[in-house]
């Protein structure tokens, strides 16, 4: 068998396989504000101490100026969680997420909390097969059933604040020009109103894109209506323009949103067979910054990587992306030298080695 060759039992050993009828619209988006104007990109590392995670994102927030500064001129703000499936080892804590909604909710902002979750047992993971799917009978229970579980649905409801189901509902085609992958791509129509997308990952490896952070974050924007659980059409296709499948497609779908906070969940990490099967790891950390991409490439670096590991990183860059390197990034609050520490990698398969495993067959 080559490196690059993979069986199911394999292949769900590594954890990604286990994670694992809209009116539509037509609408042209400005830029998403990834490469600001000015030439310095701050970044704010907060140390979680006596596990008061609701201080530590306070503190991240206020060393960026605070929350009145980070969403200036933004009323309604859309918090996206990974929940990649119904795993809490493998998703962003609620605590992160409840404290930005008071926070934004206290500086009289509008709050909503959206995902589009791959994957979860007894829909499109049944035994060791997970399968893609379009079906909305299918996608809306998946969903409703990932909220549940992770307590998200109790949080919305306590929070008085809506839970958007990114995988269904009314749709609108945005235009991306000079797209990698789409020349325009389908989102929920709440991704379009809204004013600001906030990405609160959790920080961990990835076996298709080395690590998913507040980029990697946006697939889950791609809906299953229309791209397939498990974003098995989405990754089609960009596996033609790259092997990972991944990378050129989440710089697609970061310049079609408005996405202008990062705020990554490093309480608890994942190193070595993420997204799903690595091992968890306390970090005790929150890193949040304004702009995407020196945001991840700080998270990155906190987790070992250079910039030139990471795909999505290299595809940001070409799409003219800012900073080009961590030199350019002004750190805010913990040293990098203070906090680092080298994460297992995670063993990197291509989209073509793993698509007939992971989502293969359609339901």
């Amino acid at each position: 068998m080559s490196k690059n060759e993979i069986t199911r039992r394999d292949f769900l050993k590594t954890g990604i396989g286990l994670a694992a009828g809209a009116a539509v619209g037509t609408l042209t988006l400005p830029g998403t504000g990834c490469a600001p104007k000015r030439e310095s990109f701050a970044v704010s590392i907060a140390k979680i101490k006596n596990d008061n995670i609701a201080f530590a994102v306070e503190e991240a927030i206020d060393l960026l100026g605070g929350i009145n500064s980070v969403t200036k001129g933004k009323d309604r703000i859309m918090l996206k969680p990974n929940l990649v499936a119904p795993l809490p080892t493998a998703t962003t804590n609620p605590e992160v997420i409840k404290t930005l909604a008071l926070m934004m909710k206290r500086a009289g902002k509008d709050v909503l909390i959206g995902e589009g979750s791959s994957v979860a047992p007894g829909f499109n993971l049944e035994g060791e097969e997970v399968f893609r799917t379009r079906k909305k009978d299918i996608l809306d229970p998946m969903q409703q059933s990932v909220f549940d579980n992770l307590g998200y649905s109790d949080l919305a409801a306590s929070l008085n604040v809506p839970l958007v189901n990114l995988h269904t509902g009314e749709m609108a085609e945005v235009e991306i020009p000079d797209g990698f992958v789409f020349n325009k791509i389908t989102l929920h129509k709440e991704l379009t109103d809204i004013d600001l997308l906030c990405s609160v990952p959790m920080m961990k490896t990835h076996t298709l894109a080395q690590v998913t952070l507040g980029m990697k974050n946006v697939v889950g924007l791609y809906p299953g209506i229309i791209y397939q659980s498990v974003r098995g059409h989405m990754h089609d296709l960009a596996s033609r323009i790259e092997p990972s499948g991944t990378a050129s497609a989440i710089v697609d779908m970061v310049r079609v949103n408005k996405l202008g906070l990062v705020v990554i969940d490093a309480h608890m990490a994942m190193e070595g067979e993420g997204p799903t099967g690595g091992t968890p790891l306390k970090m005790d950390l929150i890193i949040a910054g304004t702009n995407p991409l020196a945001t991840d490439m700080i998270a990155s670096a906190v987790m070992g990587f250079s910039p030139d590991e990471i795909p999505t990183f290299i595809w940001a860059n070409k799409a003219g992306m800012k900073p080009m390197s961590t030199d350019e990034i002004e750190l805010r609050g913990e040293k990098l030298e203070a906090v680092k520490r080298n994460f297992i990698k995670p063993t990197i398969y291509s989209w073509e080695s793993i698509r007939n495993v992971w989502g293969a067959k359609e339901i």
